[in-house]
């Protein structure tokens, strides 16, 4: 693992197996609290590529868009 600038970091490679799998790398499963058992979102973008995010962390975001609307109402 590398930080390369406050709170962003480059965990390594991974491969992706025949069957699509990735392995998430230790160090980053320890960093974020990824267990077995979470679910994660992997969204993408055709120019920028693919992430995964927690699921409990789009649900938070998510949320917090919902309650500045009503500021428009």
């Amino acid at each position: 693992m590398s930080e390369i600038e406050p709170g962003k970091f480059i965990f390594g490679m991974v491969k992706v197996g025949e069957r699509g799998q990735v392995v998430i790398p230790a160090s980053a499963r320890e960093k974020f609290d990824i267990k077995p058992g979470d679910n994660l979102m992997v969204i993408g973008d055709e120019d920028r590529g693919i992430m995964m995010i927690d699921i409990s962390k789009m649900k938070s975001m998510a949320l917090k868009v919902l309650e500045g609307l009503k500021e428009f109402e």
